[in-house]
């Protein structure tokens, strides 16, 4: 009894500690996060499904996703800037509302084509809130722990992919799309209000940011977007980082949206099953981000990224040869596992290379640039699917994955080597 308890107290010491990690604002805003990712990871993995339901073929559905991502990203930029001018908390409510919108158009969509639609205002969301996120948790943490803080953020986070796939795929299986999508949007509505609520209470607290506020003009978002391009462009940390993420973000969105449908129509797996091997990738990667914080913080950002790209490219192989669901619950955990490791020191590179006062344009600008250059994978994917076959869109995430493994490990800098300056003396002059 007693080695029992002294495990019970350990582990409450732990989580105690990791808890530390996070202010109370923080705690409040990754609540209102979790609860808007629940809804959508109840619907995210089954999307493909939905769609295919609603008339499309192969080809269709990929065209559905380069369709909708076409509108986001005229406003990633403008959301990252948004978020540096007004503050996280606001520019992530503003977002909330068009995912609110975005719920309700899903759930009364008549077709593929009216679905299109939903999706592309929903993902609107993102535009404002995912630059917001990793902005904020920046400036909730010291530069010793911010990969920890980091790690457990996301580790808290990947609760949503544990219990909102299998509600998703349950509600779909047993009463149909439309009720799970408006259960998700019941879910989404829950987050919009702590969102709106934290966003008014921070109007007149100077902590709702942590740089100084500035006026929302073309000549500060010319001049941020300036400074973040001359990071880009320099051939440093920020290049390789922004280089990696092109070629993945590329090499699995050619795939990913074909996952369900691969297992579903070739290996023969029922949406409850699919939406388990969603949440295996969310159980291993909750339960590894600690360490992969820690890890990254003690042994450098560059060994965390670079075993993480060599645990993703194993999951990619190990998914060719799959043949039943045990094997693809195996890939999800490689796969969650690998992420766990490459994210948290990814994150904490990129804040530490970029200003404090464009990190919001910083996040916006790559995952603008990364859309660009992705916009036209799904339907790619769906065009090799049809040529060359169901496994030809799965390769390419494999060899990326172990390219970029190679690469980076020669590129970025090592936890001894003389790091590069993180830019702050360059931040562009702004308008007060």
């Amino acid at each position: 009894m007693e080695i029992h308890t002294d495990r019970r107290q350990g582990v409450m010491e732990k989580l105690r500690g990791a808890m530390s990690l996070f202010t109370p604002a923080l705690l409040v805003f990754m609540a209102g996060m979790i609860l808007a990712n629940i809804a959508g990871a109840m619907n995210g993995s089954l999307m493909p499904l939905y769609v295919q339901s609603l008339g499309a073929d192969t080809k269709q559905i990929g065209l559905f996703f380069t369709v909708s991502a076409i509108a986001p990203l005229v406003l990633q930029i403008v959301g990252g800037f948004v978020s540096d001018s007004i503050g996280r908390l606001k520019a992530v409510a503003i977002g909330s509302i068009a995912g609110s919108i975005g719920y309700v158009l899903y759930a009364v969509a008549p077709s593929w084509s009216w679905l299109l639609l939903g999706h592309a205002v929903s993902r609107l969301a993102g535009c404002f809130v995912a630059p917001s996120f990793q902005a904020f948790i920046a400036e909730q943490s010291t530069e010793k722990t911010r990969a920890r803080v980091f790690a457990v953020s996301e580790s808290a986070f990947a609760v949503v992919g544990i219990v909102g796939p299998p509600i998703g795929g349950f509600l779909s299986q047993r009463y149909g799309f439309r009720l799970m999508f408006i259960a998700a949007g019941a879910l989404y509505l829950a987050a919009t209000v702590i969102r709106m609520a934290m966003a008014l209470r921070s109007r007149n607290q100077s902590s709702s940011t942590y740089h100084a506020p500035r006026k929302m003009t073309l000549a500060n978002l010319k001049s941020s977007m300036g400074a973040m391009v001359g990071l880009v462009l320099a051939g440093g940390v920020m290049t390789w980082l922004f280089m990696s993420d092109s070629v993945n973000d590329i090499a699995f969105s050619v795939a990913n949206h074909f996952d369900p449908i691969y297992q579903s129509n070739m290996i023969g797996m029922s949406n409850i099953q699919i939406t388990w091997v969603i949440s295996a990738f969310s159980i291993v990667r909750m339960i590894a981000l600690p360490f992969g914080g820690v890890f990254a913080d003690k042994a450098g950002e560059r060994a965390g990224i670079c075993l993480g790209h060599l645990l993703c490219g194993l999951g990619g192989a190990l998914f060719l040869l799959g043949a039943a669901y045990p094997h693809f619950v195996l890939v999800s955990a490689l796969y969650g596992l690998g992420v766990a490791l490459l994210s948290p020191a990814y994150n904490s590179l990129i804040s530490k290379e970029v200003p404090i006062g464009i990190r919001g344009t910083a996040f916006g600008l790559v995952s603008t640039t990364l859309g660009i250059a992705s916009l036209p994978a799904p339907y790619i994917g769906g065009l090799m699917w049809a040529k060359f076959g169901p496994k030809a869109p799965f390769v390419l995430p494999l060899l990326a994955s172990l390219s970029m493994a190679a690469i980076l490990w020669f590129k970025l800098p090592g936890k001894h080597d003389k790091a590069e300056p993180t830019a702050e003396a360059q931040a562009p002059p702004l308008q007060a």
